[in-house]
């Protein structure tokens, strides 16, 4: 929602994130330097010194003005005065454009610089720490909000100029009349208490009028990633009521807004005048007792206008209120916790062992997973599986270090991941997604993107054990082809993330419910060229089918959080409740085998043996393989 409709001096925001940018994005490489300030310090400078000479001519005008009147009344010419009076008003026009041109540019360059360090912050931070954060929330404080904060520099320059031209006018007046400034004075206090109240009411009414506005863009971004099921639903006014339910109480919010603003204005519209008329009235008094020139008149009554004028700082003000409130929530992006990297990196030639040694990990004060005496050996193929909110992905994310365990530690090759450096972590460990996010490149360049940079044929290979080459070669370009202009499935969009992974696989490759769009066979085809044409590898596979499971070397059975046993496919399936994760009833019996399972597989892999059926147990410690 544009707060144009409700709040003075807020810009539209142009850019929306997805919850999958937040939330399925690596950390990135290291924590780079701020953008450079100079460029915002010396655009604030610009605006400050333009902003203060332009009140220092209009403080200097009225006596300029005042002493060529005299002089021309009393000599009928005023010499260099006139050129100087000229001059001060035309300086002062081209001071004011000058400063509208700073200030835009100042506006825009802090802008970015907000933006930049608030989007650098939420990348490089743990996924978990962004999940508070609703997406459209985030897209609010990157757009808006940055765009008020961003005006903030500009709007303290003009506002200490603002206050300049007062307290200049105030002393000026009080050179050509003591008794006058002495009664404009007395006015001032009336005008200070009118900002202080008026600043300390509008803080709280922008704070909740920014929060409204996030609840209504993160429901508007509900509603469009949603569109298909609510078009299927036949929902959409009822979502389109969800969406605008806030409407009210931000239109509420900011009515309340302009009433502040107005009201600061009119109360500050009625004592400037009065002011004004009694500086008058006491230099009407003072010209008739022949204590004052017609000219020092004029230059009375325009220095009474200007000490008065502290009420249009009212404006100023509200800026630099919204900007504070704004501020406050872009830097709650950009201050959130860094992943940090150590310096170690792993030993040459590693096998890719994976062990997870006393691991917790808590959401909210409950207790979303637990693994000890994990090990995944090198180069097997393990799948995890179990129901929904069992801890797949969490045990994923934690096995390369997208998280970190609240206790406990994981070690690659037996060096633990927080303390690898981050080119060592990411060379090594790949991610596929089910819903990967390939950017805005080309299709070649979607799955080159990562740690390292493959070479053409690398992507090539990458692509065709994926699946994914043959629908590439069909694209208007190949691999040229920008990916706005390639019309994707959401199977082909999931094989282009497994190609990406392919391309990047190290030591350990994580495959987090990477294959639920394939249908059966593809499935099968993508796990064949895996084992053939990917480097071997360590495979961690998030599974829902049970085909994938009979096709792993081992399978890792979560339930509640906890390792419920470790065993083979063929093994595990005598097991009631294992056949259960999978829809099978324990009506099923164990003498179906693993053929119950639907989908081709070739059974274990090599080196699981010397077990028979049903010996399934939990693991001992430091042990997952039977």
């Amino acid at each position: 929602m544009s707060p144009g409709a409700g709040a003075p001096g807020s810009g539209p925001g142009r850019r929306r994130l997805s919850a999958h940018d937040v939330r399925r994005f690596p950390p990135v490489r290291k924590s780079r330097p701020a953008p450079p300030r100079a460029p915002g310090r010396a655009l604030e400078a610009l605006v400050l010194l333009c902003s203060v000479a332009a009140a220092a001519a209009a403080v200097a005008q009225p006596l300029a003005l005042g002493r060529t009147l005299d002089l021309l009344l009393r000599d009928g010419d005023a010499g260099w005065w006139l050129p100087l009076s000229a001059g001060l008003l035309l300086g002062e026009l081209l001071l004011d454009s000058a400063t509208s041109l700073f200030t835009g540019r100042c506006n825009a360059t802090w802008t970015a610089s907000v933006r930049t360090r608030a989007l650098r912050g939420l990348l490089r931070t743990a996924p978990d720490h962004a999940r508070p954060y609703p997406p459209g929330d985030i897209g609010t404080r990157l757009t808006l909000n940055a765009a008020d904060a961003g005006g903030a520099p500009a709007a303290r320059a003009a506002l200490a100029a603002s206050l300049i031209t007062p307290l200049g006018a105030l002393v000026a007046l009080a050179l050509v009349d003591v008794w006058v400034a002495l009664c404009v004075l007395t006015g001032l206090p009336a005008l200070a208490l009118l900002l202080r109240s008026f600043a300390r009411d509008t803080g709280a009414t922008v704070a909740a009028y920014q929060s409204t506005q996030s609840v209504i863009a993160s429901r508007l971004l509900e509603a469009l990633e949603g569109a298909d099921t609510i078009g299927a639903a036949g929902t959409g006014e009822r979502e389109r009521a969800r969406v605008l339910a806030p409407l009210a109480e931000l239109a509420a919010q900011g009515r309340h807004m302009w009433a502040l603003h107005g009201r600061a204005l009119g109360r500050s519209g009625v004592l400037v005048p009065l002011l004004t008329l009694a500086a008058t009235a006491v230099g009407g008094l003072r010209l008739a007792a022949g204590e004052l020139s017609v000219g020092d008149l004029l230059a009375v009554g325009r220095y009474a206008q200007l000490t008065a004028g502290v009420g249009a700082a009212a404006s100023l003000l509200g800026a630099i209120v919204r900007a504070r409130e704004a501020r406050r929530r872009t830097r709650e992006l950009e201050r959130m916790p860094a992943t940090a990297y150590a310096t170690r990196r792993l030993p040459p030639g590693g096998p890719g062992e994976l062990r997870l040694c006393g691991v917790r990990v808590l959401r909210g004060g409950r207790e979303v997973l637990r693994a000890d005496g994990v090990r995944v050996p090198g180069g097997s193929t393990v799948a995890v599986v179990g129901r929904s909110g069992a801890g797949k992905s969490v045990l994923a994310a934690v096995a390369g270090r997208l998280i970190d365990p609240d206790e406990g530690h994981v070690l690659l090759d037996g060096v633990r991941l927080d303390r690898l450096t981050h080119e060592a972590l990411r060379t090594e460990v790949a991610y596929a997604f089910e819903r990967p996010v390939l950017g805005e490149g080309t299709v070649a360049e979607a799955i080159a993107t990562g740690a390292r940079r493959p070479s053409r044929e690398r992507v090539r290979e990458a692509a065709r054990a994926a699946g994914a080459d043959g629908f590439v070669r069909r694209l208007p370009h190949g691999y040229d082809t920008p990916l706005p202009r390639a019309p994707l499935s959401g199977g082909e969009h999931q094989r282009l993330g497994l190609a990406r992974a392919f391309a990047h696989a190290g030591r350990l490759l994580v495959l987090d419910d990477a294959t639920s769009s394939l249908d059966t066979a593809t499935e099968h085809e993508v796990d064949l060229a895996l084992r053939r044409s990917v480097r071997p590898v360590t495979r961690l596979v998030v599974a829902h089918r049970p085909s994938v499971a009979d096709r792993a070397d081992l399978v890792l059975w979560l339930e509640d959080g906890e390792v419920r046993a470790v065993g083979t496919h063929r093994e595990l399936w005598h097991t009631a409740g294992y056949r259960e994760v999978f829809g099978v009833g324990a009506g099923a019996g164990a003498d179906a085998g693993p053929s119950a399972s639907p989908g081709p597989g070739p059974g274990p892999g090599p080196g699981v043996g010397g077990r028979g059926p049903g010996a399934v147990r939990r693991p001992e410690p430091e042990e997952v393989r039977p």
